[in-house]
């Protein structure tokens, strides 16, 4: 099990997309607004999530490493099956990535199939954010299946995960 630092169960996911090459201090600030909106701490995060093609995107291992928390992604396919979820789906995402919503769909995948967007998709210039919540413990989460890649390096530096 996942615990938040204040010994609650921590059942948050961050889901964030954003442009190639996109400043890590702007995702990280957006982060921070999409905790301050929905009334979280840092400290409820559990996990950072986005489409796999970020996965070795620089602003996305440092929003991971900057909450201490690990960041894992989903292939397009699995993020397009949260579509009937999402609040916001678009047609202009899907065109350029193959799914109608990377953070909110990346927030949900994660989250399993009774997480909720705490959360709705908000923007930046360059990137979006969005919260779920989950019921369930990550440790247990069965919708990470097969389509999901961790990223372990974006834990506290010795693979724990805190």
């Amino acid at each position: 099990m996942i615990e938040a630092r204040n010994g609650r169960p921590a059942r948050l996911v961050l889901g964030l997309g954003c442009e190639r090459g996109t400043d890590a201090a702007e995702v990280i600030s957006l982060a921070e607004e999409a905790l301050m909106q929905g009334g979280f701490l840092p400290s409820d995060l559990s996990l950072v999530a986005s489409l796999d093609t970020r996965a070795h995107e620089p602003a996305m291992r440092a929003a991971a490493g900057h909450f201490g928390i690990p960041f894992i992604t989903f292939d397009a396919a699995r993020l397009e099956q949260e579509t009937s979820r999402l609040a916001s789906p678009s047609t202009v995402v899907f065109a350029h990535t193959g799914c109608h919503g990377v953070a909110e769909g990346a927030a949900l995948a994660a989250s399993g199939p009774s997480g909720r967007l705490a959360v709705t998709k908000i923007r930046s210039p360059h990137a979006t954010a969005a919260i779920a919540e989950s019921d369930q413990l990550f440790a247990e989460n069965s919708s990470q299946g097969e389509s999901a890649s961790l990223h372990s390096d974006s834990t506290d530096g010795e693979g724990t995960v805190r």
